[in-house]
């Protein structure tokens, strides 16, 4: 079984803090003065479509990119100077798997470990504890091209973890994969955070940051929309349920206009319409009472998705 050490201060001191951070490419702000506290042991989001300045946000406090503004602080040093020894402590699960597949699952491991000056002695036991964390053992002698999209992935965080990281970070870390491979992989993650491991994650999938955070910042065109627990977010910024309704694309425009005092309020979207509501059976017995006959209708629970939605008035995933 894993067992992970992290080497945490003894003061609850943020293990990452930002203020007011920016990074800009000439004119272009990728991310536009984003402030933000991760705490020792928490699972961290950063919630947004693709474009949102996620992804930039996260080679900088991975120390592989330097910003342009403001103040980042990554287990109490700057890693615009001090990103060698920052980058020694984290582990980090980039977007697409990076993995050698001229070596063997198990080779991986080892020759990754020795970039971290790591002895033989020690990687040795700890790829074998690796692989069994991410139910690679039985492949531990596998080409990297035999092994499914889930296993690949599971690998790469496995290696992430190979220098016993005070951090985590995963960008997109099941993007591709089909719902059983997330499920798995969501497992595993669970059970570093329930350890104690830092995790910081970006994602555009609202069901994977309920899942797996703790905290999160909804981030769009590289600046912070809100900030909370996934279930605080939903809570200030929806309903508990959501009626959709589909009436056909050509028709939804025209019966969205004849809901007017329909729930709390409406979005109207090119495929659906949706109804903010606390009883959502309730708001759909009053739509059939006005004629009213959609095509499709579903009652469903707010998600982080209808967060994003009211914040920005658009879609999570385009």
């Amino acid at each position: 079984m894993l067992t992970l050490v992290p080497q945490q201060s003894a003061s609850n001191e943020p293990v990452i803090s930002a203020r007011n951070l920016v990074k800009k490419y000439k004119d272009f702000a990728a991310v536009d003065g984003i402030s933000f506290d991760i705490a020792p042991g928490e699972s961290f989001g950063f919630l947004g479509p693709n474009g949102a300045g996620k992804s930039t946000t996260m080679r900088m406090i991975g120390a592989v990119s330097t910003r342009t503004e403001g103040d980042l602080s990554i287990i109490g040093l700057d890693p615009n100077v001090y990103g060698p020894e920052i980058r020694s402590q984290l582990g980090v699960v980039p977007q697409s798997d990076n993995l050698d597949t001229e070596l063997r699952v198990r080779d991986n491991l080892l020759v990754y470990g020795r970039y971290f000056g790591l002895s033989r002695s020690y990687l040795g036991p700890k790829a074998d504890e690796l692989l069994e964390f991410a139910q690679l053992t039985e492949k531990a002698k596998a080409r990297v091209d035999d092994l499914s999209g889930g296993m690949k992935r599971r690998l790469t965080i496995a290696r992430a973890l190979i220098n016993n990281p005070r951090i985590l970070l995963l960008d997109e870390p099941t993007t591709g994969l089909d719902p059983q491979a997330r499920h798995i992989l969501w497992d595993r993650l669970f059970r570093l955070k329930e350890q104690g491991t830092t995790l910081v994650l970006t994602t555009h999938y609202m069901d994977e940051a309920e899942q797996l955070c703790d905290r999160l910042v909804v981030v769009d065109k590289g600046t912070i929309m809100a900030e909370g627990s996934p279930a605080s977010l939903i809570r200030q910024y929806s309903t508990r349920e959501v009626l959709e309704l589909r009436f056909g694309s050509e028709n939804n425009a025209a019966v969205a206009k004849r809901l007017k005092g329909i729930g709390d309020r409406i979005e109207e979207l090119p495929d659906r319409i949706l109804v903010y509501a606390d009883n959502g059976e309730h708001e759909l017995a009053r739509v059939t009472e006005l004629g009213l006959n959609p095509v499709t209708s579903l009652v469903r629970r707010s998600s982080l998705e209808d967060v994003f939605l009211r914040l920005t008035g658009r879609s999570l995933i385009e």
